[in-house]
């Protein structure tokens, strides 16, 4: 916890990150924000006891630099940050969809970038987060960034030619379980239980359902086995997606999720 870190563009994620590290123990000297609003600095100086900096003070004063705005605002950040972040400092990339090789251009030859996906989760300490070396990064700067990220949940290392497939899968998988609870809610109600007793259900069960597949090792086809009796409820539900076509629809929009992330690339490359 020697180093100093700038999250440059301290959003939605940016501070989770800074929570999560203060929570770890990571001093509030060693910790520098920036945000494109002054009330926004203002709040964040307040309720962390950290510096708020412009972003080429924060890059000037940081050993790490910590990216976190949105894709498309990332060139117009680069290209005037980019001359002020010398070779020796390492850049990690919180930005969904952007490859490493997007920040090479705005960098001096030899600076160290790793790319991460997490997800929001972290704001319960319950992060997935991958990995992934870029140019230039060495294992050290990898357990430097896996030191970071692990107080906001789980890390993984992937290599960067996966994260596209990592953002369509638990970057955005959040979502999916949101939109699976809210069709099961609907049709709580639709057998005639009210909404909050239909949520309350679903949720532990849900919550129950993980804590099993985490930590029992058990392949999840086993346990679906296990509540599959024969000629039972479960297996007339299961027929009914199967026939509606879920798991296809489930690949269908996980590709699309993946292809989506390309495109950003593209986009900004």
């Amino acid at each position: 916890m020697s180093h100093t870190i700038a999250v440059i563009g301290a959003g939605k994620i940016g501070e989770v990150l800074l929570s999560g590290l203060l929570k770890a123990g990571w001093p509030a000297d060693r910790l520098i924000a920036t945000a494109r609003r002054p009330e926004r600095a203002v709040l964040l100086q307040e309720r962390y006891g950290i510096r708020v900096l412009s972003n080429a003070d924060a890059a000037a004063a940081a050993d790490v630099i910590a990216i976190a705005v949105k894709p498309q605002d990332a060139g117009a950040l680069m290209t005037d940050l980019g001359p002020h972040i010398p070779a020796g400092k390492l850049l990690i990339s919180l930005c969904a969809g952007l490859p490493t090789s997007f920040f090479t251009k705005y960098l001096a030859g030899g600076t160290p970038i790793i790319r991460v996906m997490t997800n929001t989760p972290a704001l319960v300490d319950e992060a997935m987060t991958a990995i992934s070396a870029g140019p230039h990064a060495t294992a050290e700067h990898l357990e430097l960034a896996e030191e970071m990220f692990s107080p906001l949940g789980r890390t993984i290392r992937v290599p960067e030619s996966q994260q596209d497939a990592v953002t369509a899968l638990s970057g955005s998988g959040p979502a999916y379980f949101y939109y699976l609870v809210e069709a099961m809610t609907d049709a709580g109600i639709l057998l005639g239980l009210p909404r909050q007793v239909a949520h309350d259900l679903i949720v532990q069960t849900a919550i129950g359902s993980a804590i099993m597949l985490r930590d029992s090792g058990e392949h999840p086809v086993k346990l679906r086995e296990a509540v599959t009796s024969p000629a039972g409820t479960t297996i007339s539900a299961i027929r009914e997606l199967e026939n509606h076509g879920v798991r296809a629809a489930l690949l269908g929009a996980l590709e699309a999720a993946r292809d989506r992330a390309k495109e950003i690339a593209d986009q900004n490359l």
